[in-house]
C-alpha cells in the first residue's frame, strides 16, 4: 500500500500488519504526518532486508 498514512495506521492498531517495508528518503521537510504516533500500540519488529535504490532506503520488518 503506498501513501495512506490513515490506512496504516487503522492496520497497525488492529493488529493487521505482518511486515512493512518503508522507504527512507534522505530530505529533510520538517513536517508531515506520522506513521507512528498516539493511538499505536508498540510492537516488536525485526529488520529482515535493507535495499538502496538509488539515493533510497527500503527497510523490510517483519513482526517478531
Amino acid at each position: 500500500m503506498n501513501g495512506s498514512v490513515r490506512l496504516a495506521r487503522a492496520l497497525l492498531q488492529q493488529d493487521l500488519v505482518d511486515e512493512l517495508r518503508l522507504m527512507v528518503f534522505p530530505i529533510v521537510l520538517g513536517g508531515g504526518k506520522r506513521l507512528f504516533e498516539g493511538g499505536v500500540p508498540p510492537k516488536l519488529l525485526k529488520l529482515v532486508e535493507t535495499r538502496q535504490a538509488s539515493d533510497v532506503a527500503i527497510l523490510t520488518l517483519r513482526r517478531a
